[in-house]
């Protein structure tokens, strides 16, 4: 049974496209804790969520992301790097002012690891006990 993902952050970011000129376009970003939504906006990118943005999302889901790297501060703006699991880096850029994107997408991306990391030892644990064997009698 599949729960929906819970909203941490929902907001505008930047995202530096990958053509040949690699402007910066903005996309209201939904942070959850299975990954990053990016909608394209279709107007000016200043109005409220809602209709002005696509419903079509691509998604960053966190078990394909690596990273968040290269955090540099210039003019009241935040630049930092989404590495994903590919080597593929998808840049990223937001406003200086209250709490960064890059460490909200970077905790919860730790979050989701941990969890990870616990449920394959619960899962390998579970399998031992239910195999009802340590492997030592086996040498015997």
């Amino acid at each position: 049974m599949s729960f929906p993902a819970k909203v941490m952050r929902d907001g505008l970011l930047e995202k530096r496209s990958s053509g040949l000129l690699q402007l910066w376009k903005k996309k209201r970003c939904v942070l959850t804790d299975e990954g990053l939504r990016l909608h394209t906006c279709k107007g000016g990118g200043d109005a409220p969520p809602g209709p002005a943005f696509s419903s079509k999302a691509k998604e960053l889901r966190f078990e394909r992301m690596a990273t968040v790297d290269c955090v540099e501060y210039k003019r009241g703006l935040v630049y930092f790097t989404v590495v994903m699991a590919t080597g593929k880096e998808i840049d990223f850029r937001c406003p200086q002012d209250g709490t960064a994107w890059n460490a909200e997408i970077a905790l919860a991306l730790v979050r989701f690891k941990n969890l990870q990391a616990v449920q394959t030892a619960r899962n390998r644990h579970l399998s031992t006990v239910h195999l009802g064997s340590t492997g030592e009698e086996e040498m015997l």
